[in-house]
């Protein structure tokens, strides 16, 4: 199947998973994961209708970037993201999914002042743990979402998580609760309710983030394909 065919069934996908949760897909925003995809693939998506592409990779994404790769769509940055690297991406992408720490949250302050520019941002939550991965832990969460509040060049829009790898089905959905359980808390508390992102669920269980309340999916190799690693 094409690039367009992949996007349109995901979107029939979607709009199953929302009616079955009582909720309206139009309001949930499909990002296209482009990691280790070429430019025109990129193209291609932004033809069909993506809501945004997601680049995981500095590097890469900049030398996509220079070839007009997303032209058309709003990018974001979704991948694990290095302090000496925020410089690079501030004020060339609409949102950055995967904020992990207060020093990166004050890197970016640094980074949009210094371009005069204000960044959206989400607060990535290690809901599992992991110590592999990156992230606020939950209890962690209300102070860093308070930091980012008080920041004149930072724009707070929500929360991101990666949940454990699963081996049997709807593995993830007490994750994908906790983690909108948490968006619900954090808006109330810091935000009036005025938190416009919740970031969860991949190719594999996108339809359980949505059944939990994700705003936003980001599917990556059910809409171009396997990857190949090299």
């Amino acid at each position: 199947m094409s690039i367009a065919e992949n996007i349109q069934s995901i979107r029939r996908r979607m709009d199953e998973a929302a009616r079955a949760a009582g909720r309206e897909n139009e309001k949930i925003l499909l990002v296209g994961a482009s990691k280790m995809n070429e430019a025109a693939a990129c193209r291609q998506a932004i033809a069909a209708g993506i809501d945004a592409l997601g680049e995981n990779r500095v590097q890469e994404m900049l030398g996509k970037y220079a070839e007009g790769a997303y032209e058309g769509a709003p990018l974001h940055f979704i991948g694990h993201l290095q302090r000496n690297k925020v410089r690079q991406i501030v004020g060339k992408v609409a949102l950055i999914h995967s904020v992990s720490s207060m020093e990166l949250i004050d890197e970016i302050q640094r980074q949009a002042e210094k371009q005069g520019v204000t960044q959206a941002v989400l607060l990535e939550v290690n809901i599992g743990g992991e110590e592999s991965k990156s992230g606020f832990a939950p209890e962690e969460l209300e102070a860093a979402a308070r930091h980012a509040a008080k920041l004149p060049n930072i724009s707070m829009e929500g929360l991101m998580t990666i949940p454990p790898i699963q081996t049997v089905p709807h593995g993830n959905l007490p994750y994908f609760r906790e983690v909108y359980r948490l968006y619900i808390d954090i808006g109330e508390k810091v935000f009036h309710n005025k938190l416009k992102h919740l970031s969860m669920g991949m190719s594999d269980d996108f339809e359980d983030a949505i059944a939990a309340g994700a705003t936003m999916v980001r599917v990556g190799s059910a809409i171009f394909g396997a990857r190949h690693y090299i």
